[in-house]
């Protein structure tokens, strides 16, 4: 009998051991599909975002070498005199206020000569602007009106120089890729008249070149606008601080003459 109870004893212990075996066997091979699977969308993410870069060139290469030259000398000559626009107007920009204020100090405790120098010492076109108005001062307030307003139209020019350019690169990019389209679509007529036969594989090749030419201008087109709009936004708040900087200049000339 106690051998009978030691047998089932045994058999009990057999059976628990190989059932916390399997358990066991089954939570490591769940733990390590888990990480199989992790260590899967890591690599995909990887050759995801690895895979977008080679993608945007092997696009570019497709659309042509000549047409996708051009559109992106485009980009790169818009963005270069955007960026220089940019530095030039950030450094024009004046405190204009404090100007005023130094320069209506300056007028009542030592005169034309000390605003002037005050305007000597701060860049921008609205101190430009002031110094040649104080600077006519001795031939009377219209002389000095005069030359703010004349000063005024060369220091704008200044403000707009070459923005011209821009503007020019934002309507050739698309209509170069426009002409890309067409061009593309001739090609794939030909290889449909050289064949004989409608045949997609044909054309394809012809329809994905010209696509490719259209939405490479249209990228650059949509860059160069937002440069282009902050720059346009840019120059006229400093012609707005220029235009009452002139008036707020000619009431303290005219304070002062009295």
């Amino acid at each position: 009998m106690k051998r009978l109870f030691s047998i089932l004893a045994i058999m009990c212990f057999m059976a628990l051991g190989t059932a916390n075996a399997t358990t066991y066997a089954t939570s490591a091979n769940a733990v390590a599909a888990t990480i199989q699977e992790d260590a899967a969308e890591d690599d995909a993410a990887a050759e995801e975002t690895l895979g977008f870069h080679q993608e945007l060139k092997k696009r570019f290469i497709e659309g042509g070498p000549v047409f996708m030259g051009i559109v992106l000398l485009c980009l790169i000559l818009g963005l270069a005199i955007a960026i220089e626009r940019i530095i030039f107007l950030n450094l024009s920009t004046t405190n204009t206020k404090k100007l005023t204020k130094d320069v209506e100090d300056a007028l009542q405790s030592g005169g034309v000569e000390a605003a002037k120098e005050v305007c000597r010492d701060t860049k921008g076109p609205v101190a430009s602007i002031f110094y040649q108005g104080l600077d006519r001062t001795d031939e009377g307030i219209e002389a000095a009106e005069k030359a703010v307003v004349a000063y005024g139209g060369v220091q704008m020019g200044q403000l707009e120089k070459n923005v011209s350019w821009i503007s020019l690169f934002i309507a050739l990019a698309p209509m170069l890729g426009f002409m890309g389209t067409v061009i593309g679509m001739i090609k794939a007529f030909d290889k449909i008249q050289a064949a004989g036969d409608m045949q997609p594989s044909l054309v394809a090749g012809g329809i994905k070149v010209a696509l490719l030419t259209t939405v490479f201008g249209l990228i650059v087109a949509i860059i160069l606008q937002i440069f282009y709009n902050y720059i346009i936004a840019k120059i006229d708040s400093i012609v707005n601080d220029m235009e009452d900087a002139s008036i707020t200049l000619m009431d303290l000339l005219i304070r002062n003459k009295k």
